[in-house]
């Protein structure tokens, strides 16, 4: 037997021949009520004689008594049998022979007590046949119906009035009433029952779906951590408890940024940042001082929402980038030591190609063969520059590197727009200075100079043919800004998301450059305390926005 039968709920009462039963209750569902049906229908019509078969006697009364009582103790055996037989094991339209026999039990006392209201009680065996036993229990009372009206007539000695006729008219509507309840009523007890098995496969389907999704968690390698609205922790995987047993920092692990040098307050942790309802991409975090364990965790958050768009809590997605970031790390080191074999011997080579061209016996041909390497060897030393930036360009090493002192972005802007003025007229690029204003910064002149440089030169390369490239300086008194902004093709979605990695260039690698310059200038930017801002779109150019301290701040003057 299914489960789906099992479970179902119980047919009507009094269910038999000529019944529609419902495919998900299942016959066995009916035969077990068949038992306590025709009880329950029995014992309550028992129960009213038995008070009419007391009371009888303690009044007076005006008919048969012994055709009563005959009539009382037939009730009474009806039920007992009714009690006694075991009606599931019996055809269905067995059932019906209790009705038919009160009907006659009834009978006899309508006529040991014509003149009494004893007739009611067809009203008990109408109502079971007609409610209890389908379109045959309707046909089946009405057939009772004509033959108790047959009986009344009898009892009248001929003389038929309205009165004779009410009880049979009102035996009727009584079974029509309990018939068209009863289908009723069945058509909402298959309608639960079909409710309740959508709702059983529902809930199996999704306790398969979760189980499902829980094993998925926890075989990935990644931490995952639903945190519900009000902060509490509702789902964390396997992998996530593992991370959290070896990293916790209130266990004693210390968190550091992604530099892994500075400290990272507890308010700013990536699950409380979460809790507070931020979303972040790919926060770096590493636990633990010693260099020889600690790991980095690169963490995600996403906020959630309920299908009524109010706040549902976040999701928080950790993984262990520390080889990662040791390879990285390891890289850089090695391409740092080339470059810096390289720039010996380039430098030594841009020495004697300068003395070679300044031989006034040079050929012309010969010099500018010798002015092609030139520009080639400077070109090659510039991107070594680079790489050797870049390979010690996290903000920590850039900031112990400044050399701070106030001057004016002004100038500085001023001075790279001039440099970069002949780059620009081989394309009919007009650089636009109308917009500087003085701006007092507290910088390295050499490094801003370079962000400067590499920004517009960007404005260049990405621009198109006969654009403008706008700069600007100014100033509110504590900070300072400088505005580059071109009219280029702009950045697109996905380049913008890795923009200021190491090594990437935003086109593709059809585009000139090392993919270094803008990552440079990002670690340059914030080694200042500064920060440096994005807004573009393709087909609208791009604008890039430097903020740096306008004053010095305590410690840090000369």
């Amino acid at each position: 037997m299914s489960a789906t039968t099992q479970d179902a709920p119980p047919a009507p009462a009094g269910r038999g021949f000529g019944e529609r039963t419902a495919p998900e209750l299942g016959p066995d569902v009916v035969d077990r009520t068949r038992d306590r049906t025709a009880t329950l229908n029995q014992l309550l019509l028992a129960s009213v004689v038995f008070v009419l078969g007391i009371l009888v006697p303690l009044s007076e009364f005006a008919g048969d008594a012994v055709l009563f009582f005959t009539g009382v103790v037939a009730v009474i055996a009806v039920t007992g049998a009714t009690l006694l037989v075991s009606w599931n094991r019996l055809p269905r339209g067995w059932v019906a022979a209790v009705p038919a026999m009160d009907i006659l039990a009834i009978a006899v006392l309508q006529v040991a007590a014509p003149e009494s209201a004893l007739s009611l009680l067809w009203i008990f065996p109408i109502t079971w046949l007609a409610g209890g036993f389908g379109l045959l229990g309707v046909f089946g009372a009405m057939g009772a119906v004509v033959a108790i009206t047959g009986v009344l007539i009898a009892l009248s000695a001929g003389d038929v009035t309205y009165q004779t006729l009410l009880l049979p008219l009102v035996l009727l509507a009584v079974a029509a009433t309990s018939h068209l309840s009863t289908r009723r009523s069945e058509a909402q007890r298959t309608l639960l029952a079909k409710q309740s098995h959508l709702l059983r496969s529902v809930l199996a389907s999704t306790r398969r779906q979760e189980q499902v999704v829980t094993e998925v968690l926890d075989a990935v390698d990644f931490g995952v951590v639903r945190i519900d609205a009000d902060g509490t922790v509702a789902v964390a995987n396997d992998a996530q408890g593992r991370l959290q047993r070896a990293l916790d920092p209130e266990a004693g692990q210390p968190a550091f940024r992604d530099d892994g040098m500075t400290r990272l307050p507890p308010d700013e942790l990536p699950v409380e940042r979460a809790r507070r309802g931020e979303s972040f991409d790919d926060q770096v975090v590493w636990f633990g001082s010693d260099p020889a364990t600690r790991r980095a965790l690169t963490i995600s958050a996403r906020r959630l929402t309920d299908p009524d768009g109010r706040d549902a809590g976040a999701v928080v997605v950790s993984r262990d980038v520390t080889s990662e970031l040791n390879a990285l790390r390891a890289r850089d080191e090695l391409v740092a030591s080339i470059s810096h074999e390289l720039r010996t011997p380039l430098t030594s080579i841009l020495g004697y190609l300068d003395l070679a061209i300044e031989d006034p016996g040079l050929p012309e041909t010969v010099r500018a063969d010798l002015d092609i390497a030139e520009r080639n060897a400077e070109r090659l030393l510039r991107i070594v520059a680079d790489i050797l930036t870049a390979s010690s360009s996290s903000p920590s090493s850039v900031e112990a590197s400044l050399a701070r002192q106030q001057l004016d972005a002004q100038d500085v802007v001023r001075s790279a727009a001039e440099a970069a003025l002949p780059r620009a007229e081989t394309r009919a690029i007009t650089i636009d200075t109308t917009g500087l204003e003085p701006a007092p910064v507290w910088a390295d002149p050499m490094r801003v100079r370079q962000v400067v440089d590499n920004l517009v030169a960007n404005a260049i390369t990405y621009n198109k043919d006969g654009g403008v490239v706008y700069l600007g300086t100014t100033t509110d008194g504590a900070s300072s800004w400088i505005l580059v902004r071109d009219t280029g093709v702009g950045i697109s979605d996905a380049d913008r998301s890795r923009l200021f990695q190491r090594y990437y260039k935003a086109g593709g690698a059809r585009r000139a450059g090392t993919g270094l310059g803008l990552a440079i200038t990002r670690d340059i930017v914030r080694a200042h305390g500064g920060e440096l801002g994005l807004h573009s779109s393709l087909g609208a150019g791009t604008t890039f926005i430097v903020k740096l301290p306008a004053l010095s701040t305590r410690g840090s003057a000369p």
